[in-house]
Parts: C-alpha cells; sequence; structure tokens
C-alpha cells in the first residue's frame, strides 16, 4: 500500500465513520476498486480508526471535560452523561465479545452487506418523517429533550439498538442517531450522543482489535500509518461538523437515498462480479499452511506426437493428472 492508497482510505474513513450510511460498506468499496487485498489493508483500518477517535475528542472536549469532572465528583450532569454513555455502551460490549468471530463468519458476506444497506436506507427515510410526527416543540407529553435529560432507559434502548450496528453496512451512526430520534432527541442532539457514544464503542473495539491483531500491526509502515491517523482525524472533524450543522435544518432523507443508492451499486458490483467483498487477488491458506491462489499458471499449446490434438503443457508437471505420455 502506497501513501496514495493510505490517504484515499484516511479519507474514506475519516468521512464515513460518523455519517450514517456506513463506514464499512464504503471501506469494502473502495479496497476492492484499489485492488488491495483485505489481509493485508484491515489491520491498517483499525489502527487509522484512532484518527476518527480524536476527531471526536477534540470537537467534544468541552462535554468529555464535564464527564470526567462528574466522575470526579465535581460535576453532577456529567457524570449522569458519563453513566449514560457507559450504559449505552454495555450491550453492544458483551455481545461483541461474545460473537464477534460468529458475526463475521456469517454476516461479513456480499449479501448481508447489500441487505443492510438497502434496509438501512428505508429506515432513515421513514425515520425523520415519524419524529416530526411524533415529537413538537413545546408539548408537554411528547416534547424533545436535550442529552442532559436522558435518562438511564433511553441510553439502554439506544445501546440495544447500536447491537444491531453489529450486521455489516448498517452504519453504527445510524442505529444511534435513529435511536436517540426515537426516545426523543433532536436529530443534531442525538448524532453529538452518536459521537460520544463512539469514544467507548470505537476506541474499545480499536483496542481488541490490535490487541488481537498486534503482530501483523507491528509490520505496518509508519509513514502510511500516521498519515491514515492525520488524514482521517482532519476528515472526521469535518464530517461531524458539517453533519450537525445539516441536521440543525435538514432531516435523515439524504442518507437514506444515498444507502439505497450504494445498495444497488454494491448489487450490481459484487453479483456482477466487478469487484469482492474480501478483496481482489485475495489468497487463501490450505491447512498445512500452504498459500494457494486461485491464479493458474500460465498454460501453452504445442503440438506432441499426436499432431492431430494440441495438448495443454503446464510450466510444472500437474499435481491432479501427472504427466501424459501416451494418447488417450
Amino acid at each position: 500500500m502506497d501513501i496514495l492508497q493510505a490517504i484515499i482510505l484516511g479519507i474514506v474513513e475519516g468521512i464515513t465513520e460518523y455519517l450514517p450510511i456506513s463506514s464499512t460498506g464504503h471501506l469494502i468499496l473502495a479496497k476492492s476498486l484499489m485492488n488491495l487485498q483485505a489481509k493485508a489493508v484491515d489491520p491498517y483500518l483499525i489502527v487509522i480508526q484512532g484518527g476518527a477517535i480524536l476527531a471526536v475528542l477534540g470537537l467534544y472536549r468541552a462535554r468529555v471535560w464535564t464527564m470526567l469532572q462528574g466522575i470526579a465528583g465535581k460535576h453532577a450532569s456529567g457524570f449522569k452523561l458519563a453513566i449514560n454513555l457507559m450504559i449505552a455502551f454495555l450491550p453492544a460490549a458483551i455481545l461483541g465479545f461474545l460473537f464477534h468471530d460468529m458475526i463475521v463468519n456469517l454476516l461479513f458476506h456480499p449479501t448481508p452487506v447489500v441487505i443492510a444497506l438497502g434496509v438501512g436506507g428505508v429506515v432513515m427515510l421513514f425515520a425523520a418523517r415519524w419524529q416530526r410526527s411524533a415529537f413538537h416543540e413545546g408539548d408537554d407529553a411528547n416534547s424533545f429533550i436535550d442529552i442532559e435529560h436522558l435518562t438511564w432507559k433511553h441510553a439502554l434502548i439506544i445501546g440495544l439498538l447500536q447491537c444491531i450496528a453489529m450486521w455489516p453496512g448498517t452504519s453504527r451512526s445510524m442505529m444511534t442517531i435513529v435511536g436517540g430520534m426515537a426516545v426523543g432527541l433532536k436529530p443534531k442532539h442525538a448524532a453529538e450522543f452518536s459521537f460520544l457514544l463512539g469514544l467507548p464503542t470505537l476506541g474499545g473495539a480499536t483496542v481488541y482489535e490490535i490487541y488481537k491483531n498486534c503482530e501483523t500491526i507491528s509490520t505496518l509502515d509508519t509513514t502510511a500509518v500516521v498519515v491514515g491517523i492525520i488524514v482521517a482525524f482532519i476528515t472526521a472533524s469535518i464530517a461531524i461538523k458539517w453533519l450537525v450543522a445539516y441536521l440543525s435544518k435538514h432531516g435523515l432523507a439524504i442518507f437514506g437515498w444515498y444507502r439505497l443508492a450504494l445498495a444497488v451499486i454494491f448489487a450490481i458490483g459484487l453479483y456482477g462480479g466487478y469487484f469482492s467483498l474480501e478483496g481482489n487477488n485475495e489468497s487463501s491458506t490450505s491447512a498445512g499452511g500452504v498459500a494457494m491462489f486461485s491464479t493458474l499458471e500460465p498454460i501453452t499449446f504445442e503440438n506432441d506426437h499426436c499432431p492431430e490434438l494440441p495438448v495443454a503443457i503446464h510450466a510444472s508437471p500437474s499435481t491432479i493428472t501427472g504427466p501424459t505420455t501416451d494418447c488417450q
């Protein structure tokens, strides 16, 4: 992977991590279009995710500081927010730890990703319309609430909905923003809570993946990693500020339509053979540890002592049929 590819992946990670459009789907598409092997690039993506996490810490440093003060017993609302974030984080932490490998084996395939993108798009098209009819300014029965007024039950609902995002292509941001809207937060406030919830969720997942893949990660090119983290930090900061400003005036419909369009692109690309979920030219390993590639050895056609039939001659003897010496 060269520096240009590192920059592109950093941009994709930073922009899509917090927008409700599925970072997984976009990174799969980016890897495939750049012909990068999943096993080679996935550890890199784990590390540069740290840049997106730092963006939230930088932009929401005031809220983070109040939470730290709350934990120290000096800020009541900061303590309440910290507790709510931990309650919302726990369901994904528990289920992710228990079912991580099962999720990867069962769901990281083309069909589940395309389905999640499409269904998520439909959900977002209806979410904003539903909230406009369900919540109103100044309505005592169904009025909007602020982040500070979230209860632990609200936080738990958001956390449970976040677990659905373990299905690749769903988008963690989408589920937590929709969850926040469902309990009465305005879209921009739901997005802010989603960003803050990303600190323990993405941070915990990153630490866990780094621990599992520490040997591979230690071999990554340092320059590419630094560039990727910086680019992800900058683009994530821009994406977060833009999303909050956009949701202050508009709804989620544009993201729903975008997801539906992306689902169509994925369906055409995947099932048309234009790219693969696992990355192009991916090698596999046999039980004995010998790398096996789908690319066959070059074949040339020559005439042997049977002039009426051309014979396929491999560069090395076939391990299946053995050398052929007689006409059959």
